[in-house]
């Protein structure tokens, strides 16, 4: 019976991902961002209102808490915090998390390899787009996390970083959430997305902002918006020392416009997960999510 209750979900999850595969997701994605920046008063404060009660926005946090206070609603989307609304922790080597949203999958790199989910993985050297930029990061930790439509969309530094290089790889655009997750071979590795690598004191870092279906842009706050661009082509953009951004924990280091993915990596014998850190468990942007290694 429990057999055929996992087939039965299996397949669920790959009627749900098969239409993906023959949708526009691109095209989608340039309308969507022009439709969440309408400044139509009527229609952004009814899209507005709408998806705060669909998605249960908890607005009490906000900055603006007042729903017609945005220009439109990518801008509510982007919405910030309010000031201590997500406080770090006090120890120096804790590692904070970039993002509110749910942990997908978390653990180490093994054999150059990621796991996405029962079934599935991708190498390092796809997600990031070389394999001289992998090397680093063989035997090492990742976490991937999933931002749901209600979570606040700002990314966030783990720890201070100097940016080295910004990478930014072309693909599909799938959905991201869990059964298009379990269904989609190499999904994070297929998706656009953009790599940032720092340079820390727990050694190489990747933040990977993965793209999504409507996701309509993935902004840096050293950069702007860097999609949606035209072309197949990669783009690389690197730091030498002396111009590079500096960023500490928890400053703001980017945005999606609309949902998508976090994915965290570091090199071998850098940090260890905090135990409570596991496949569905809930996480909110600041909160400890590790340490440096052997510092616990």
């Amino acid at each position: 019976m429990r057999s055929q209750m996992q087939n039965d979900a299996k397949t669920t999850d790959y009627l749900k991902a098969l239409p993906q595969y023959l949708l526009p997701g691109h095209l989608l994605s340039r309308l969507v961002f022009a439709l969440t920046r309408v400044r139509c008063a009527p229609f952004r404060k009814a899209l507005i209102r709408l998806f705060i009660r669909r998605f249960r926005v908890d607005m009490g946090e906000c900055e603006r808490s007042d729903p017609v206070d945005y220009a439109h609603f990518n801008d509510f989307f982007t919405r910030s915090l309010k000031a201590g609304t997500r406080p770090l922790p006090e120890e120096p080597d804790a590692l904070t998390c970039p993002v509110d949203g749910t942990v997908s999958q978390v653990g180490r790199i093994n054999e150059g390899r990621i796991f996405q989910a029962k079934g599935h993985d991708y190498s390092v050297e796809e997600l990031l787009g070389s394999a001289e930029a992998a090397v680093p990061f063989r035997g090492g930790m990742f976490a991937t996390i999933y931002l749901a439509p209600s979570n606040y969309h700002r990314i966030h530094m783990p720890l201070d970083g100097t940016l080295t290089e910004m990478v930014h790889v072309p693909g599909r655009l799938f959905s991201v959430n869990p059964a298009t997750a379990r269904a989609v071979p190499r999904l994070f590795a297929r998706n656009e997305r953009v790599v940032s690598l720092f340079d820390t004191a727990v050694g190489p870092m990747a933040l990977v902002k993965v793209g999504a279906l409507f996701v309509a842009g993935i902004e840096t706050v050293w950069a702007g918006l860097v999609t949606p661009p035209a072309g197949r082509t990669v783009r690389r953009w690197v730091y030498p020392r002396e111009e590079a951004p500096a960023l500490r924990r928890g400053e703001e280091m980017g945005r999606f416009n609309m949902g998508s993915t976090v994915i965290l990596l570091f090199g071998p014998d850098a940090v260890a997960w905090a135990p409570e850190l596991a496949h569905g468990s809930g996480v909110c942007m600041g909160q400890p999510i590790g340490s440096r290694a052997g510092s616990a």
